[in-house]
């Protein structure tokens, strides 16, 4: 019987764990997106006890304590620090052959050297442990990500944020880059209902009037040009999913101003919009050589109870059934045709699209860049052994796993990277498990520069930060 956890956690032979111990552990990382906020990054934050700054924003734990019967008190509630992370702790046992069960447990050791298991006896004295060592300088927000060997980290930002946290840190010398992510949802989806409020933000960003559609795509690319002064070299769309249906400017541009004037936008009408919105957008992310990224598939805020109490993203999302294939398929071949289509990743949350998004992006390669089309590691929900697993089967049949950009933490938690760790444990065994088999040969020299590439250095060079 293997020990929980161990040096050689998650790789089966002998091949895997030279693959990973000699090639895949030592890597650094470029997490090209995550949800980390810049101000604490920038302030260097640190953080007063285990609660604030493992459990607050982490919706993963927050289904997990739900299904575990916790109050939501304890939850993201008015419970103390200390409770909610008993109520934790308590619940942890209840995960086992949840990922979440791995992450608990790697953060604990990888963080701070703890490999007792958590659990409600183990709880108080692991807060304690934590929350003492939290208070060193070695556990703030900077030194966190540098503990990881993290050299680029990525957020997400709305369009109209004055990125005044990201000018701070591009001044200074800290051993990591922060770098601004633009996400512009809210301009992209006309129903949505704080879509005249972004409206009104962005001309005060940008000290212009937005009356027309030719009003807007000027404030858009002004705020692409503002990003990319600041070291902006991508954008992330999430997405029900993508149309690319047909339309004329003048047709967007009438509905655009019916809903500056408070009239009902159907359904037709708001996919003309996305479609001319997103097209437009592409080509500027073109210009620019930024790379675009598409997460598909959420179906969100399912819960109307929660979601009037808490807002949206409390953990309260699932995998939707959207269509996709007929609208990436006229979305990318208007974008090629005209050869305005940028490096582009796409991130699917239904398995059962998996070979769709693999097919696909093989259509759209042009032998400008090596891997200039890449289908995304697993997402959320799939963001776990199989599902990781899966990607990297129908991206080996389907495409190149060997150009592949590796892995992201899309993650709200400063204790969140050993995810890479974790990634780079089952990629190294899918690959050891096939020399042991005799599908791949023992060619470590080659198979350990494949490793460090979907690793760490095919994402240096196709972001090109």
């Amino acid at each position: 019987m293997k020990e929980f956890l161990n040096q050689h956690f998650l790789l089966e032979s002998k091949s895997a764990q030279k693959l990973y111990h000699d090639f895949a552990a030592d890597m650094p990382i470029i997490d090209y997106h995550n949800h980390l906020p810049p101000d604490e990054i920038a302030a260097n934050k640190k953080y007063k006890n285990i609660t604030e700054i493992w459990l607050k924003g982490d919706h993963y734990k927050w289904r997990a304590m739900r299904a575990n019967g916790i109050d939501e008190k304890y939850i993201t509630g008015s419970g103390r620090d200390k409770t909610k992370f008993l109520r934790w702790a308590e619940t942890v046992p209840y995960t086992m052959r949840n990922p979440l069960y791995h992450w608990t447990h790697l953060e604990l050791q990888r963080y701070f050297g703890i490999t007792d298991l958590l659990s409600a006896s183990s709880g108080e004295a692991i807060y304690e442990n934590t929350t003492a060592q939290l208070q060193s300088a070695d556990f703030s927000a900077q030194q966190l990500l540098i503990k990881m060997k993290v050299k680029v980290v990525c957020t997400t930002d709305d369009p109209t944020d004055n990125l005044v946290h990201h000018k701070k840190l591009s001044k200074q010398k800290w051993g990591c880059k922060m770098v601004p992510g633009f996400r512009p949802d809210k301009f992209v989806m006309i129903e949505n209902p704080v879509f005249l409020d972004k409206i009104q933000d962005l001309e005060a960003a940008t000290n212009s009037t937005i009356n027309n559609l030719m009003d807007l795509l000027d404030a858009l690319e002004n705020r692409i040009e503002y990003f990319h002064s600041l070291g902006g070299r991508i954008a992330d769309h999430g997405l029900n999913q993508l149309y690319g249906v047909d339309f004329t400017e003048t047709e967007v541009n009438k509905i655009l101003k019916k809903r500056l004037t408070g009239q009902t936008i159907f359904a037709g009408e708001a996919i003309q919009y996305q479609s001319c919105i997103l097209y437009h957008l592409a080509k500027m992310y073109h210009a620019k050589k930024w790379v675009m990224q598409f997460h598909l598939g959420a179906l969100r805020n399912n819960n109307q109870r929660l979601m009037n109490i808490l807002g949206a993203d409390v953990g309260c999302d699932s995998m939707g059934d959207f269509p996709q294939a007929q609208g990436l398929s006229r979305f990318f071949n208007r974008l090629d045709t005209e050869e305005k289509l940028t490096k582009t990743i796409l991130y699917n949350l239904n398995p059962g699209d998996n070979e769709v998004f693999a097919t696909m992006v093989g259509n759209y390669n042009d032998g400008s860049v090596a891997g200039k089309m890449q289908w995304g590691s697993g997402w959320w929900f799939l963001d776990q052994k199989d599902g990781m697993e899966a990607q990297m089967n129908v991206l080996s049949n389907m495409g190149l796993l060997s150009r592949f950009v590796g892995m992201l933490t899309d993650s709200r938690s400063f204790l969140s990277f050993p995810r890479h760790e974790y990634f780079r444990r089952i990629l190294c065994n899918l690959i050891g498990r096939d020399i042991e088999k005799g599908e791949l040969p023992n060619d470590m020299e080659w198979l350990g520069k494949m490793v460090q590439d979907i690793s760490y250095n095919n994402a240096k060079e196709y972001f090109d930060f």
